[in-house]
């Protein structure tokens, strides 16, 4: 049914196009099929950065007037992707050769993460990051500053040119890294806290309170951090769980009198509602039910986890009905190797299906748009394309490239179309990208 809401402002404009949508979890529902809606021929009016109206282009081509329509005759529109969990400090340092998670850090990370005391240099980086979203169909994403608060700074700064809904923080980190790069409990609450009051919920830009993982805060910054979480209840919460079994292990080690990784996190108070967590490969039954129990989630990051030799995250044994845990979809650049949600998609398949868990292609497409903001929070705001929600959207073009447009020529289902989609594509497959209504990809639409 076509909804509508009274335009607020003379800034509006429509796409045209077919239509993917979702309303609900299908690896949890009795009847996944009910899960998305597809849509032929769509309509979707955007408004001062709100969808406004959405629904077939039969009923809403006659009230459109003289509202700007731009047709994507060979669209699919679709909610903007969410990247879950992405280092922007890292992409200078994407496709670094070898060494697994540990030795990968010491070796690329921390030496690449130290060039932004340079606020510059970390501007730049932010302009190109964000510029990348953009071509991948990227609208909203999880990120990771450096350990210096000014990489925050800048990236709010240059996401909030463009109304972008950016979730950041600064690394903290006090022991197990170069000595530039660590902080001590104490500034990492008071930068924390700063920037928390500088930026959260300030136009469409989120905090993240961020240790980096538990192995370089000391119990000190730990709970000076679960501190900020509790005077802050709404502010997001991320870092990296579970994600290599030697890493497991130095965990063990580290905190030996918890029973897990898991359990670090829970303890300080840093496992709740509005917490996401990478990877999480080799969490136990334990752990999983820790996460269902505290509605806390996991940043899927398969590429990531393919490059480094970590392992392959079971989604479906995650999403176990009787504790299903929040999962979504997230590049991890840089030990992840593409921007292109769509080329996560392609590995997440291979993920599954060396764990012998393979699952059909619109569940990808879920993770990386309504289950990614489940995961964060916010449902309603975005992920969806409804009345009301913000106006980030993505258009994927089935004739992007010549190959595209004869393997699709011989596709006879949708889910048949999203999974080529998502084996084939790339950044030349997003049409145009919204970020709170505007194009910011570029490409040439055809008007109506």
């Amino acid at each position: 049914m076509t909804q509508t809401i009274p335009f607020m402002t003379n800034d509006v404009r429509a796409i045209r196009g077919a239509m993917l949508n979702f309303s609900a979890d299908p690896f949890v529902a009795e009847d996944p099929a009910h899960c998305w809606r597809y849509e032929s021929d769509a309509i979707v009016v955007m408004s001062a950065g709100k969808i406004t109206a959405v629904g077939p282009a039969t009923q809403l081509l006659p009230t459109l007037g003289d509202v700007p329509l731009s047709t994507y005759p060979h669209g699919l529109i679709l909610p903007g992707f969410i990247d879950a969990h992405v280092h922007y400090a890292q992409i200078p340092m994407v496709a670094a050769y070898g060494q697994q998670l540990i030795d990968w850090l010491n070796r690329y990370t921390f030496v690449t993460e130290q060039r932004f005391t340079d606020a510059e240099f970390a501007r730049a980086v932010a302009k190109v990051f964000l510029r990348e979203q953009w071509r991948h169909g990227v609208t909203s994403s999880v990120v990771y500053g450096t350990v210096y608060p000014q990489s925050v700074d800048v990236l709010f700064e240059e996401a909030s040119k463009h109304n972008m809904r950016i979730m950041a923080g600064k690394v903290c980190m006090d022991r197990n890294a170069p000595t530039p790069l660590l902080d001590t409990a104490q500034s990492a609450y008071d930068d924390s806290k700063q920037l928390i009051e500088r930026w959260h919920g300030q136009g469409r830009s989120e905090y993240v309170i961020t240790p980096r993982f538990a192995p370089t805060s000391s119990p000190a910054q730990l709970h000076l951090l679960g501190q900020l979480a509790a005077e802050y209840p709404d502010v997001l919460i991320q870092s990296h769980v579970s994600e290599n079994r030697g890493e497991v292990a130095w965990v063990s080690e580290l905190f030996a009198d918890l029973p897990d990784y898991t359990a670090v996190y829970e303890h300080y108070g840093l496992l709740r509602a509005r917490s996401i967590y990478g990877h999480g490969i080799h969490l136990s039954e334990r752990e999983l039910r820790a996460f269902h129990d505290r509605n806390a989630a996991i940043a899927h990051c398969p590429t990531s986890n393919f490059f480094l030799g970590s392992g392959s995250f079971n989604v479906l044994h995650a999403k176990s009905k009787h504790r299903p845990v929040h999962v979504a979809l997230a590049t991890d650049l840089g030990a992840g190797t593409s921007f292109s949600m769509l080329q996560t998609m392609n590995e997440a398949y291979k993920a599954a299906q060396v764990c012998g868990t393979p699952y059909p292609a619109p569940y990808y497409f879920y993770l990386a748009t309504l289950g990614a903001a489940k995961a964060l929070g916010l449902a309603n705001k975005i992920g969806r394309i409804d009345v009301g929600m913000e106006a980030d959207l993505v258009v994927l073009n089935t004739h992007a490239t010549p190959y595209l447009d004869y393997r699709l020529s011989f596709a006879d289902s949708l889910e048949e179309l999203l999974f080529v989609l998502m084996m084939l594509g790339d950044d030349r497959t997003v049409a145009e990208t919204y970020v709170a209504g505007v194009p910011l990809k570029g490409s040439e639409v055809q008007a109506a």
